[in-house]
């Protein structure tokens, strides 16, 4: 096992959960207090960065903190040590407890929040809500001799380079001849210097996402035989990794919205929802948005959803609801309380694949700040 830094950690987190993928202007994610360029063994999982969690980061040997809600939302005008959150700051900088925020990248992974929640509410069939992400595809087409062209179609294929849906390897080969004159102070791989040299090429095409361009063009060039290959890479109109916020999906039976609300209550442990629509309803296409969804709800009812799952509801915005036919059931937005089991048992998970010694602790402060009487 391989002992680490804070670095290591956020590096291996974001590869699930990159910061590419938040979909909130000026979302404030990314390391929001202390230093990551430190030795970590554990690190605390929480929904929320209070008083009462900083306290238990110390209590347990935290260096580390990855909460979901930044701690620092707007922009500081100043930080006094004679408020609560001066004190929360001034704690975590005395204890050498760094805080890194996931927020809407982390709704948007796969894997992520709203997953979470659609596996809490066992949704089958699911989809996306709301695309918010999406990769641009190019195209590779490289000039090689006819001889050395499986070694880079297969260099290729590793790197990532020609998977379309369930398939990987794709590629398209076209024979044809390559020309060209070595000058002096070449090396060729084939020809002599000064001489038109004629050489049975194929010219090989594959497609990739735009993110692994790097990659894709690092693996052609150790692959191919000569020092100077011709290649060109083209933009598609095509696009891949489509992501985005909110789920969409079925529950394994049909029930009445009455049902789906005490479903919904012990599955996401609440005790209270509030309620737009008929209980009486039968209900089965449900679509959610974890913390506050209220601008999505045309995009739930162009969905087709008999319910909309979503915190933080606004008076107004459920009387919009009510009046397209759209039944809303508001669970609150501490219900993205899934996060701290489902980041603490996905980061233990990818560290032990690396072999890396951490411990991810499951923060077991009740942040909710609604008492329900």
């Amino acid at each position: 096992m391989k002992t680490v830094n804070g670095q290591e950690i956020i590096q291996l987190f974001e590869s699930w959960s990159p910061k590419k993928l938040a979909c909130m202007e000026n979302d404030p994610i990314g390391l929001a207090i202390g230093t990551l360029n430190k030795p970590v063994s554990k690190v605390l999982v929480t929904l929320d960065v209070n008083e009462a969690v900083a306290e238990e980061a110390i209590q347990q040997g935290c260096e580390l903190i990855i909460a979901h809600h930044p701690p620092i939302f707007r922009r500081l005008a100043n930080i006094r040590t004679d408020n609560p959150t001066g004190r929360l700051y001034e704690k975590l900088i005395k204890n050498d407890i760094a805080v890194y925020a996931a927020h809407t990248n982390l709704d948007v992974a796969e894997g992520g929040v709203n997953d979470l929640l659609a596996d809490a509410l066992q949704l089958e069939n699911r989809s996306i809500l709301e695309e918010t992400y999406a990769e641009n595809m190019l195209k590779l087409a490289v000039f090689i001799p006819t001889a050395n062209a499986n070694d880079l179609r297969e260099a290729l294929a590793k790197a990532g380079a020609g998977r379309i849906g369930d398939y990987e390897a794709c590629s398209y080969t076209t024979l044809g001849e390559g020309r060209f004159r070595a000058l002096a102070g070449a090396n060729p791989h084939v020809g002599s210097i000064g001489e038109l040299h004629v050489e049975e090429e194929v010219k090989v095409e594959v497609v990739f996402p735009e993110s692994i361009r790097n990659r894709i063009l690092k693996a052609m060039l150790l692959a191919h035989p000569y020092e100077e290959p011709a290649y060109d890479i083209i933009r598609l109109d095509q696009q891949t990794n489509v992501m985005g916020l909110g789920r969409v999906g079925f529950l394994p039976q049909e029930m009445t919205l009455h049902e789906f609300t005490q479903f919904v209550k012990q599955q996401l442990d609440v005790p209270a929802v509030r309620v737009v629509g008929d209980l009486q309803s039968k209900v089965k296409k449900i679509a959610l948005v974890g913390g506050d969804g209220n601008k999505y709800i045309y995009s739930a009812k162009r969905a087709g959803a008999d319910v909309f799952l979503t915190g933080d509801m606004y008076f107004h915005t459920a009387q919009d609801a009510q009046a397209i036919g759209l039944q809303i059931v508001d669970p609150g937005h501490h219900v993205e309380k899934v996060m701290i089991a489902g980041v603490a048992k996905k980061m233990a998970k990818m560290c032990e694949d690396k072999k890396y010694t951490v411990e991810f602790v499951q923060s077991t402060i009740h942040t909710e700040p609604f008492l329900f009487v």
